[in-house]
């Protein structure tokens, strides 16, 4: 807190058992000890005029003397009800006309004590000189406080509509994964991380430097040709605690993601359950592991062909990704880990994600994924019917299984 705001805050606490020369003095002497450009800061937090402050300074500067006739000068205060009456009280319709301002962009319920608006008090001086009132930016700010007024920003809150089965189809996939890690069986949360520039750009956050020694990054966030962007997709083991990162250099597409599981089993998911029988993929509704995309569903199959695994797929409801446990439990701490560093190379970003740990025990492996993902991929009705799925009864266009299908399929 700087000396202006604890100044403000000390004026509020006395000013009420305070006649009006010694709410002066006590501005005034405030804005003395904090010297050049202290008026303005004193009278933005108390919300007094420039020119009161600047009266105190004076009085308090002459504090010490004496009058003329001799007469103590701190004996003078002025009488009750003297000075320049308040604006609103001799414009009879600046509080009306103020409200009238501000009620159509009111936010929250008229009820609560406290409201706000999302027009700045400069807009609104404004609209009030063109109704005819003569007014500035500080009265109309310290009006709007009398009313109970504040000025503030919106706020991500409303998430929409929601899917009627949307706890349900929590709950299943809850009685999912406790039923796979009941049985020693592999459950993963999997997702796409986003897409992140590669070289030397902006990397959100802050970490300790020497003094004014900042990174030096490039001001302007264009994609280089022979950089491009890198695509993290992770597989988070939700029995271990262990993440696993497949970074791409191509297009995020349905191949790429079944190859970062695969590479998962190949490297984490095997050691971890040799007897395994069966995989519970838990993801996302909608992007390249979508509950309505054919090629998720035939490159799945092929992976259950390879491993022999029945591969058990959950997807979250609509508008529900935020829940996913990959995006908490390790999404989350790779950007932690990674802030305020510019991901200069593929490489870098590959170790910054394997550095990666939590208080939990948290531990990642990463890759670097240089293969060719070709997007606009077009899958057949055929092709999709020779996969050997079969849908759960409770949703099953979000629940189903792929087992294993034999050659002769």
């Amino acid at each position: 807190m700087d000396g202006a705001e604890l100044i403000g805050q000390l004026y509020r606490l006395v000013a009420p058992g305070l006649d009006e020369r010694s709410r002066r003095l006590v501005v005034g002497a405030g804005a003395k000890l904090q010297g050049r450009g202290a008026i303005s800061a004193i009278a933005e937090a108390t919300g007094l005029a420039r020119g009161t402050i600047s009266a105190g300074v004076a009085e308090v500067a002459s504090l010490t003397t004496t009058s003329s006739e001799g007469e103590d000068s701190r004996a003078r205060v002025r009488r009750p009800g003297g000075g320049r009456k308040r604006l609103a009280h001799k414009d009879a319709t600046l509080r009306q006309d103020l409200e009238r301002l501000v009620e159509p962009t009111t936010r929250g319920d008229p009820e609560s004590p406290l409201r706000w608006t999302c027009k700045s008090v400069r807009r609104l001086a404004g609209e009030l000189r063109e109704q005819g009132h003569q007014i500035c930016p500080q009265v109309v700010a310290n009006l709007l406080h009398e009313l109970k007024y504040s000025l503030q920003a919106n706020v991500k809150v409303i998430e929409g509509g929601q899917y009627p089965d949307r706890n349900a189809q929590f709950e299943h996939i809850n009685a999912q994964v406790m039923a796979f890690l009941d049985a020693k069986q592999p459950a993963i949360s999997v997702d796409s991380k986003k897409k992140e520039l590669v070289g030397e750009f902006k990397n959100s956050g802050r970490e300790c430097r020497p003094k004014g020694d900042p990174e030096r990054v490039k001001v302007h966030d264009f994609v280089e040709a022979d950089k491009g962007r890198a695509s993290p997709y992770g597989v988070y083991d939700i029995a271990h605690d262990l993440g696993w990162v497949n970074v791409g250099v191509d297009h995020d597409t349905s191949a790429f993601a079944v190859e970062s599981i695969r590479q998962w089993w190949r490297s984490m998911g095997s050691p971890l359950y040799p007897d395994a029988q069966s995989l519970l993929i838990t993801a996302d509704g909608g992007g390249s592991n979508g509950a309505r995309v054919r090629l998720w569903k035939v490159e799945l199959q092929k992976l259950s062909n390879e491993t022999g695994l029945a591969i058990s797929v959950c997807h979250l409801p609509p508008g529900t990704s935020k829940w996913n446990k990959i995006e908490h439990r390790l999404f989350s701490h790779i950007t932690m880990n990674w802030r305020a560093r510019p991901l200069v190379s593929h490489e870098v970003i590959v170790s910054l994600v394997a550095d990666t740990t939590s208080s939990t025990g948290l531990r990642v492996q990463s890759r670097l994924d240089t293969g060719e993902y070709p997007p606009g991929i077009k899958v057949s009705d055929e092709e999709l019917a020779s996969v050997n799925m079969k849908q759960h009864e409770f949703h099953g266009e979000w629940n189903y299984t792929i087992r294993p299908r034999s050659p002769s399929l």
